[in-house]
């Protein structure tokens, strides 16, 4: 784990990156939104984090989450960034304030149905597999509107736009068609006014190319080894 005055650091130079990104975009540092994705790293990293002053942080998966939550004890705002299964969502309903992954009705139905027992209606997001990649989850981009529109009826869950993993490369710059594609994805369905609908959100960009999301309109950018060093996948 990075010391406190490292992940610090990193966050003060993902700021930089974001407000440079932001000027070249001619847009407002302010809509972007800094996601710190803290799997993988334990507790402490995340209190580092916060007492550095970000209280945004993102998870991919439920254990983990729930787990960080109640370690925590603080009220922070958690992101839940990775694929949920249906046996999962009751876990989190009502602890979270978004959910980025939602690729089915079903999905949706039972976010919907346990959003309604903890008496909340919960934001989410719609992923997109926007590079046709069989290892990723989410759904063709010319699915996109037959999804939103059978989602639009459900009462405990909000369609609040969309997002997007993009392919890992080594240069960035690969990554902006893709970006630019989420955009002009999102300003469409937009314009078909949708009930219970709307495309303020987009979140797409990680450690690798979040300046290139951010000059392409993203809304939310998805930081972990950025902010708190290289995961050990070996534990």
């Amino acid at each position: 784990m990075l010391t406190k005055d490292e992940i610090g650091r990193n966050l003060s130079l993902i700021e930089e990156r974001i407000a440079a990104a932001c000027k070249r975009a001619g847009r407002d540092r302010n809509e972007v939104t800094l996601i710190a994705v803290s799997k993988m790293n334990p507790v402490e990293a995340v209190v580092a984090a916060h007492e550095c002053g970000i209280d945004t942080f993102g998870e991919n998966k439920v254990q983990e989450l729930c787990g960080k939550i109640e370690a925590i004890g603080v009220p922070l705002r958690w992101h839940l960034i990775g694929h949920l299964q249906t046996n999962k969502v009751k876990y989190i309903a009502g602890k979270v304030v978004m959910i980025h992954s939602v690729d089915s009705l079903k999905l949706a139905e039972v976010i919907d149905k346990e959003s309604e027992k903890a008496g909340v209606v919960t934001d989410i997001l719609l992923e997109i597999n926007i590079a046709g990649e069989e290892s990723k989850y989410g759904i063709e981009p010319s699915e996109t509107e037959a999804l939103a529109r059978s989602i639009s009826p459900l009462k405990h869950v909000r369609i609040c736009g969309l997002m997007t993993v993009a392919p890992e490369t080594d240069e960035p710059e690969n990554n902006r068609p893709y970006f630019r594609q989420m955009r002009e994805l999102s300003v469409d369905i937009a314009s078909k006014n949708i009930d219970n609908i709307s495309m303020n959100v987009l979140s797409m960009g990680m450690t690798g190319d979040f300046e290139i999301a951010v000059e392409e309109g993203a809304t939310h950018v998805r930081v972990g080894t950025g902010i708190f060093g290289a995961r050990d996948y070996s534990k």
